[in-house]
Order: structure tokens, then C-alpha cells, then sequence
């Protein structure tokens, strides 16, 4: 049986990105998932069933640790012979990547998730667009996790290789009936009664990383300034506050902690309990792939605001079953907000719709069978 490789820098990712999905192809492939920390990757070998290897990989740049990693990959590949490499993460993409067409794998594909890009300026974005032209350069398929993402690979001149999204795009798509408010057997206003949340609040829920990218700081200033007018809302945020990359600012931090409608509840293992008991999702990053919290979000039922970048525009249809704003803009964040608070028949409509369009487009084992179909295919080629 042709080995797969699996890798992403951090092995967390593995378990919770592609759940599910390793499994499903490991009938089809000998699977093995490559990724720092063996702790989390036993998780994954338990979790998936498959074979897993603990390379260690940096998220930031340590040009010592990353020709370390490089060498280790090199070595390994030569060793177990794989015969398609499938990366996924910035830093493991770039250094797995190289050392595939370095000791010849035939098949190194490489899916585009986010552009890291985006969001920086001067030498440090020249910086990594080279990283990401070498990525691109040497693998052999380079598949982007949506059109929005397409589009930016295209008109940064990024690769000239063919760009095909998956699907409808995203890198796992999501089981609707794990992600549905049926799933949860508690009530909404029981749910809500354990963090002190009346039911005739309206509660709008934040799910990610707490970094400046992710919108955080615009997004408390709009909750401050539409609590003036609407008593009844609360800020649910939900994961973890990451103080060295990308800090929020201080005004930020000190809102959140001291602001009573504000609710940080940190990181969850499990968030469908947290969605439930919400009514809206806001989500205005600054740069994504394709965000399975916006996914996720849907599925159980909730509308979405969300900025207007790759991924999110591609999830959520304008009036449909969210509302977009431009990125970086408290205002019209603010009156987003607002208007869900302000028009009742607006909001059930978008509510409505909600679910129904998650199921239809990206249903997790549709999108699984799409990747294998990809795989079988390079035989062919």
C-alpha cells in the first residue's frame, strides 16, 4: 500500500483540523502523520489510527532549528519512501516540501490554508512571499483551500502552476450532525444559566485565538460602544488570550476583564455548548483560509458577521445567512451588530438559512471523498 504522509507543524492541528479524515484514508493509504510534540501525535495515533512520526518544527523563523528540521525530514523521507508528501502549514509546507523534491517523492502536494502575508509589510512581507514562491515551487500540486485564496496565490504571482479548489473548498469540511444544537443535551437558557446569562439576553460569541489579527481590539471597542445603547447584549469569547504573537492591547485586555457583559471563558475542548447558547458569531479577522469557526458557527444554527476576506466571504453569503463588513473597521462592525439586535425579521431570516447552507456545501465525508478522488488521480498523471 503507497504511503501517505501527513504534516503539519504543530501535531494538535492533525487531531483537530483533520479529524476524522486521516482515519478515512488510512483504508486507502498507509497513513502517517508527521508533526512536533509526540505527545498530541499518540493522541492522533489513538484518535486516527494511523502511523505517526515526531519531527520538531518552529512556528517562528530560527533559520538553526529550521535547517535541523530540514535535515531530519530529509533523512526520514529517504528512509520510509513516501509517495505523496500533503502539507498544510506555512512552516512544515516549506521545509517538507524541499525536502520531498530533494530525496524525489513523486507526489508533494501542498494546500494553501492563509496567507501569512496579508497582514505584514516591508522585508517581512517580501520574506514570505519567497517562502511561499519556494513552497509552491517545489511541489508538485499546490491546491488552494478556497477561491479567495486562489485568487490572491494568482495575483501575488505566486505559483503559475494550476489552482483547482476542492469541493467547495476548506481542508476537512464538518460533520453536521456533531456540529448541530441537537447534539447538546442541555437547553439554551440552561446553558446560559451557569455563566449568569439571562434568557432574554442577546449573546454575539467570538471563538479563536485572542490575537490583534483576529479583530479582537476593534471587536471589544464595537461591543463597548453598542452596550450603551443595547443593556441586553453580551460578549461571549471564547479561547485562549496569546500574549506573544500578535498581543491585544492593553485598553483591550483591561475591557475584557473588568466589563461585565464580557464573558472570556478561555479555551474549550468542546465549543457546541458555548454556540448554543449564543444567537450570533462575530468573526472579523484580518486574514484567513478557510475558517471552520464560521463553518462550525452555521451549523448549529448561528448567523455570522464577518469581515470580508478570504474564506469568510466564501462561507457566509451577504443577507443570506450572515452580514459582512470590511475588516479593521469598529464602525461598521458596531452597526452590524446593531442591526442584529435592532431587525428581528432580518435576523430569522439569516438564521434560517443558516444550517441548511453549511449542510449543502461542505457535509465532512462529501469533501473527504473529493481528497481521496485527488489522490487516486495523480496515478494518472
Amino acid at each position: 500500500m503507497n504511503k501517505l504522509i501527513r504534516i503539519t507543524t504543530i501535531a494538535s492541528s492533525l487531531k483537530t483540523l483533520l479529524k476524522g479524515q486521516l482515519h478515512y484514508l488510512n483504508a486507502h493509504f498507509e497513513v502517517i502523520a508527521v508533526g512536533s510534540n509526540f505527545t498530541d501525535l499518540l493522541k492522533v495515533k489513538k484518535q486516527e489510527n494511523i502511523g505517526v512520526y515526531p519531527i520538531e518544527m518552529r512556528r517562528e523563523i530560527s533559520i538553526w532549528a529550521d535547517l535541523k528540521s530540514l535535515f531530519n525530514l530529509i533523512k526520514y523521507f529517504r528512509r520510509v519512501r513516501p509517495y505523496i508528501v500533503h502539507a498544510n502549514t506555512p512552516k512544515a509546507s516549506l521545509l517538507s516540501m524541499i525536502a520531498a523534491k530533494m530525496t524525489g517523492v513523486p507526489h508533494r502536494i501542498y494546500t494553501v490554508t492563509g496567507l501569512r502575508f496579508e497582514t505584514t509589510s516591508g522585508l517581512f512581507r517580501k520574506l514570505l512571499i519567497a517562502m511561499e514562491r519556494i513552497t509552491c515551487a517545489c511541489a508538485t500540486k499546490v491546491i488552494p483551500e478556497g477561491e479567495g485564496v486562489k485568487n490572491t496565490l494568482i495575483r501575488e504571482q505566486i505559483t503559475k502552476k494550476p489552482l483547482e479548489v476542492i469541493h467547495y473548498g476548506n481542508i476537512n469540511g464538518i460533520d453536521t450532525t456533531y456540529f448541530s444544537a441537537d447534539s447538546i443535551s442541555e437547553s439554551k437558557d440552561e446553558l446560559r444559566l451557569s455563566h449568569h446569562i439571562q434568557s432574554s439576553d442577546f449573546v454575539f460569541i467570538f471563538v479563536g485565538r485572542m490575537v490583534g489579527d483576529k479583530g479582537i481590539n476593534e471587536l471589544v471597542e464595537a461591543f463597548k460602544q453598542l452596550h450603551k445603547t443595547h443593556s441586553s447584549a453580551k460578549l461571549l469569547l471564547v479561547g485562549p488570550i496569546e500574549a506573544e504573537l500578535d498581543p491585544l492591547r492593553n485598553e483591550t485586555i483591561q475591557e475584557i476583564e473588568n466589563n461585565r457583559n464580557i464573558i472570556a471563558v478561555g479555551y474549550q475542548n468542546d465549543v457546541r455548548p458555548f454556540f448554543k447558547m449564543a444567537d450570533a458569531l462575530v468573526f472579523p479577522s484580518y486574514r484567513e483560509g478557510f475558517p471552520n469557526v464560521v463553518m462550525q458557527a452555521g451549523a448549529m444554527g448561528l448567523p455570522s458577521i464577518v469581515s470580508d476576506i478570504n474564506g469568510c466571504n466564501e462561507i457566509i453569503i451577504n443577507k443570506e445567512n450572515g452580514l459582512i463588513i470590511s475588516k479593521k473597521n469598529v464602525t461598521e462592525l458596531h452597526d452590524a451588530m446593531k442591526l442584529f439586535l435592532d431587525d428581528s425579521e432580518l435576523l430569522t431570516r439569516l438564521t434560517e438559512n443558516s444550517r441548511k447552507l453549511i449542510q449543502s456545501r461542505y457535509e465532512q465525508k462529501e469533501v473527504w471523498e473529493a481528497i481521496l478522488k485527488m489522490y487516486q488521480s495523480l496515478g494518472d498523471k
